[in-house]
């Protein structure tokens, strides 16, 4: 006997057999990706390489977008041209944003500010100050410093403009080194939003089209993105680190006094090679830094004085002296007008105190050694008082330091007086007669 199946009911179990949705269902979005970079630090070779590489790795793993939160008080200008170029050059949008509350993105950071497809600020951070410093200190004359500040005004003005922000009040932070708070650089049109936080970004502009710097649009789609964090390398993490303007000071400075100990103490070796890794780091640092010739003259005069005071009688006045120009010189050696890039007045005393009290004292061990009667070897002997062993006629022998010894006088000295030595000549002792003491 046959059973009958009715078509509908046919067709209902060929597509269940099958797994065929039996309705239309909407396929799960995947979350948003954003990869987060940190520029906690000042604008160099370093850190540029380290923007670049997160941008680029950004776009090539196709993120929704790049966070470059920015805390710096600025660098230097080549660096800061390349990571604005990368965010110019990204398929990817990004968004720059100052932050922690407290934060800064001053100088150099307040062009990366601008250059963002979205510029945001925490609350209680600010930004500007952009005035070029010329490296070094030194004077360029008048008509340079033109040039230099109005190429940097140039560029503001251009990224501004294609941005759509005030062009005037960012030309005010190159030119008159205007600072304004994220309240302020709301309300002039510098940035394009205030935000507690990243979520608080993406919540915002969640579904609103972006305009990018080659005149297309983008639609953001940020709302519950995942952050991905891009971490910098240990090696350049150290490389960073030592960039900083209080440790490349200390670093010098530890240099310089195990390379002295090293000279005055040959064959120790470990001074001999901290110093030079530690030289060669200060070096490194300072190369990338906008240093002060004339800060570097004061530390150098410190060194002198050091020196000085060893020689002459000055009762502490130099070595003071040199205390103070080192100070002097390490507070204006790296040329910023941030607290944060230079270095700190805590950091000039504790390295200018002990280093010129060490410096002093090891001068004047230096000097009394090389002025001490030496007390070993041929040269240790002249002065030594004998006994003539035989009769001196000029020749004969002598008893010096329970050893017996050839010798010759220039007059004759009988057996048993006390003779001085005068001088040697190969194994010869030359000697003369000593005073009997009584």
């Amino acid at each position: 006997m046959s059973i009958k199946i009715p078509r509908p009911a046919l067709l209902f179990t060929v597509l269940l057999a099958a797994g065929l949705p039996l309705s239309p269902v909407r396929a799960a979005r995947p979350r948003p990706r954003v990869v987060v970079i940190h520029l906690d630090m000042m604008i160099h070779q370093v850190s540029a390489q380290y923007v670049l590489r997160g941008i680029r790795q950004a776009n090539e793993e196709n993120a929704d977008a790049v966070l470059l939160e920015l805390n710096t008080p600025g660098g230097l200008m080549t660096s800061m041209r390349e990571i604005i170029q990368a965010i110019f050059d990204s398929r990817v949008p990004v968004i720059t944003y100052v932050s922690p509350s407290g934060g800064s993105a001053a100088s150099a950071g307040f062009f990366i500010l601008l250059s963002g497809d979205l510029a945001v600020m925490a609350p209680g951070t600010n930004t500007g100050a952009a005035h070029p410093v010329v490296l070094g200190g030194a004077d360029i004359g008048k008509t340079m410093e033109e040039k230099i500040e109005n190429d940097a005004a140039a560029y503001i003005r251009s990224i501004a403009q294609k941005r759509g922000r005030n062009v005037a009040r960012a030309e005010e932070a190159v030119r008159k080194s205007s600072s304004f708070t994220d309240k302020e650089a709301l309300d002039d049109n510098l940035i394009d939003a205030e935000a507690s936080s990243p979520s608080d970004i993406f919540a915002k502009y969640d579904g609103k089209a972006v305009q990018r710097f080659n005149g297309t649009t983008t639609t953001m789609r940020l709302a519950d993105a995942d952050l991905e964090p891009y971490t910098m390398p240990r090696l350049e993490a150290f490389l960073a680190w030592v960039a900083d303007p209080n440790i490349a000071f200390i670093l010098g400075a530890i240099g310089v006094v195990c390379l002295y100990i090293e000279f005055t103490h040959p064959g120790m070796v470990a001074p001999g090679v901290v110093g030079a890794i530690s030289l060669v780091l200060a070096l490194y640092a300072f190369n990338l830094l906008p240093i002060n010739y004339a800060g570097a003259l004061l530390i150098l005069m410190a060194f002198v004085l050091f020196a000085l005071e060893v020689k002459l009688t000055s009762h502490g006045v130099l070595a003071a002296g040199g205390i103070i120009a080192m100070v002097l010189g390490a507070l204006i050696l790296v040329k910023s007008p941030w607290p944060e890039a230079r270095v700190h007045l805590s950091t000039a005393l504790s390295v200018a105190l002990p280093f010129g009290f060490i410096s002093v004292i090891l001068l004047r061990f230096a000097i009394a050694a090389k002025r001490r009667k030496a007390v070993t070897g041929e040269a240790g002997m002249i002065g030594l008082v004998g006994v003539a062993h035989t009769d001196l006629n000029p020749a004969g022998k002598v008893l010096v330091r329970g050893e017996l010894w050839g010798a010759r006088a220039a007059e004759r000295i009988p057996q048993g007086a006390r003779v001085r030595v005068r001088e040697i000549e190969g194994l010869t002792l030359v000697v003369e007669s000593a005073p009997e003491t009584r």
